[in-house]
């Protein structure tokens, strides 16, 4: 059935103060880890700065374990890649890490927005969402280290 000026409209509900933050928060976020993946591949491909790992060894080491490959490069595990970040390979990582960490200041905006108006329990809700997305992303809870 086709949409016509004949078809009423359902009425508008004004969105809660919480929701157009984190939503307005959370669009910048994505908007920032989507640009930052672009320019780090565009500067991959364009060869702007050097890798950390030269291409031409790239089809040698493709079928290696992951601790040999590890090891033949010297890549860094867990969180020490920061310290690669300079190199186009492993700068791309930045991308990622902003689009999967998105989320945690739209959460802290909406729990001191929350607090504010003496919304506990929502704002006691989202401070276990962050303390779970940084217990995660901190490395303690991985296995086979």
């Amino acid at each position: 059935m086709a949409l016509n000026e004949n078809t009423p409209t359902p009425p508008t509900t004004p969105q809660p103060a919480a929701q157009l933050r984190y939503a307005l928060l959370l669009d910048w976020g994505a908007r920032i880890g989507f640009v930052l993946l672009v320019a780090g591949f565009t500067a991959y491909l364009f060869g702007w700065w050097p890798p950390h790992v030269p291409v031409e060894q790239l089809p040698a080491l493709w079928n290696q374990p992951l601790a040999v490959y590890l090891e033949r490069t010297g890549t860094p595990t867990g969180w020490h890649w920061l310290a690669l970040a300079h190199k186009t390979d492993l700068g791309n990582l930045v991308g990622i890490v902003v689009l999967a960490g998105c989320s945690l200041p739209p959460l802290l905006a909406v729990i001191a927005l929350s607090v504010k108006q003496r919304e506990r329990a929502f704002a006691t809700i989202c401070a276990l969402e962050v303390g779970i997305i940084v217990l995660a992303a901190s490395g303690v809870l991985t296995s086979g280290r």
